[in-house]
């Protein structure tokens, strides 16, 4: 199948695109490449083209060669959405309804949605399915809960929209992010041998491995439609929920002599949901989560000894995404509205 994934060069791309490869399909890719200084390990090489294109610039002509596109370009986490949350809204979900829309009209077939179990934000405590209301809480969950929604209105026989609702994302990948709480607790606690927590600890996550998100999307573009088309998927294991204060204690677990600490001015996060992932793995057989928290801490912990980083590393700005795009703004790379202020080679 010839694809088009969008932020491709972003944390989950950088291994999606391989195992869409190594899967025999075609892969193109649409990233304006923000990140190119924030490559962690050495990155596979692929085969495909990059559109370097702004995905609110897309048009009907560029998209007309896919049969299907992966969405995953965006302001990927609240931090990040709240910096500007009109911003956010303009391209997170005005942006992503334009492309479902351009999509549609050039005969693309299935449209994979990077949505989020954000949308759930404050959880009233039982496992959520993809039938729960939605109560998001911040500019980032309000952005994925009006895409999905009106992305899923572009349903019809010729064009299949899905929306992947990831939980929390952790684990090693070329461009990795260390403003995610597994990826920070584990990097911060090797650097200063210290388990740092700005919040209480008492909200609960459901956390999915890169690699399985990855999966998550091959499998569901390479599902019959009957079991895919129109549908909303939590990501993950129904068994991967944990309170935050769980996961410092397993990371300050892992590392001999760590210290738990939460900060006086630990805050109580608003953002609280477990969330039940079965429906993916009933109805998508293919789809075979590989990844638990505990093998995903023993993870990073080997790649953050091979390659360590110290804590202006990850949270300044070359793992930061925040801080990175506020470096880019400082410098006058990009302005506010995250445009390049001049041509790009």
């Amino acid at each position: 199948m010839k694809v088009l994934v969008t932020g491709h060069l972003g944390y989950i791309g950088g291994v999606l695109v391989p195992m869409l490869e190594a899967a025999g399909h075609e892969v193109d890719g649409c990233d304006v490449n923000f990140f190119a200084d924030c490559v962690y390990m050495p990155e596979a090489s692929w085969r495909g083209q990059n559109l370097a294109k702004d995905v609110r610039d897309l048009t009907l002509l560029d998209l007309e060669p896919y049969e299907a596109v992966i969405h995953l370009a965006g302001l990927s986490n609240d931090p990040l959405g709240n910096f500007d949350p009109a911003l956010t809204i303009e391209i997170n979900q005005t942006a992503s309804i334009r492309l479902a829309e351009l999509a549609k009209q050039a005969g693309v077939r299935r449209f994979l949605f990077a949505s989020s179990c954000s949308n759930y934000g404050a959880g009233s405590g039982e496992l959520l399915d993809e039938q729960a209301e939605f109560n998001p809480q911040t500019a980032y969950g309000h952005s994925k809960v009006g895409a999905e929604t009106a992305v899923c209105e572009f349903a019809s026989a010729s064009f299949e929209p899905c929306n992947l609702r990831a939980g929390t994302v952790y684990g090693v990948a070329p461009r990795i992010r260390f403003d995610l709480v597994v990826n920070n607790l584990v990097a911060y606690a090797l650097a200063s041998n210290q388990v740092v927590l700005k919040s209480d600890g008492r909200a609960w996550r459901p956390l999915v491995h890169v690699s399985d998100v990855a999966r998550a999307y091959v499998a569901t573009l390479e599902a019959p439609s009957a079991q895919v088309a129109g549908e909303a998927f939590n990501v993950g294991l129904s068994t991967e929920n944990y309170q935050i204060i769980e996961v410092a204690k397993l990371v300050r677990d892992a590392i001999p002599g760590a210290e738990l600490h939460v900060l006086n001015e630990a805050f109580t996060d608003t953002r609280n949901y477990r969330v039940n992932c079965d429906k993916l793995v009933q109805r998508v057989p293919a789809y075979q989560p590989r990844w638990n928290l505990a093998a995903g801490i023993q993870e990073l912990l080997v790649a953050l000894s091979q390659v360590p980083v110290a804590v202006e590393d990850f949270e300044g700005r070359r793992f930061n995404r925040l801080a990175h795009l506020k470096s880019l703004i400082e410098h006058r790379v990009i302005d506010k509205s995250l445009r390049f202020t001049k041509p790009t080679p």
